[in-house]
């Protein structure tokens, strides 16, 4: 399944590394979203994407954006990956029920059980202004995100 740009972007709830409840139109009206979903915390790419972001924060999450990172791995993993490697920003479980998020959004993968590297952008009104799908192992291109939000 993929979604339509210029459609409402899936609705979700999910528990963040600190186990307080995250959802999507907690911002709306006030932040265009950046939600990226990776396969595994601890992993050698979804770290180095991750990382990526944590370390040019400011442009991913600001006055006006929100970035949030969602994968299948429990909270607890969650909050040891956001621990461990420092990032400032919501680190979402889509463990239970499992990857239903990830599926709303077309990028759980069944074989493996987890998200494959899916972003999108979604505006203040909740729309759906921008995704890029990458499979398991190929990681993302940052400047990519900066241009579409810079277009909003």
């Amino acid at each position: 399944m993929t979604l339509e740009i210029g459609s409402p972007a899936p609705e979700f709830a999910l528990v963040d590394q600190h186990g307080a409840t995250i959802s999507l139109s907690s911002f709306k009206g006030a932040k265009n979203v950046v939600v990226l979903f990776y396969p595994f915390a601890f992993s050698g790419i979804c770290t180095g994407e991750l990382c990526g972001l944590r370390d040019d924060l400011s442009a991913f999450q600001n006055e006006g954006v929100q970035l949030i990172a969602i994968s299948c791995d429990p909270m607890h993993s969650q909050k040891a990956f956001a621990e461990k490697e420092g990032f400032k920003f919501p680190v979402l479980t889509d463990f239970w029920p499992h990857g239903a998020t990830a599926k709303a959004y077309g990028v759980f993968n069944e074989d493996k059980g987890c998200a494959i590297r899916g972003t999108f952008i979604i505006d203040k009104q909740g729309i759906l202004r921008w995704q890029v799908l990458n499979g398991l192992g190929d990681a993302r291109n940052l400047v990519d995100y900066k241009a579409a939000l810079a277009s909003l």
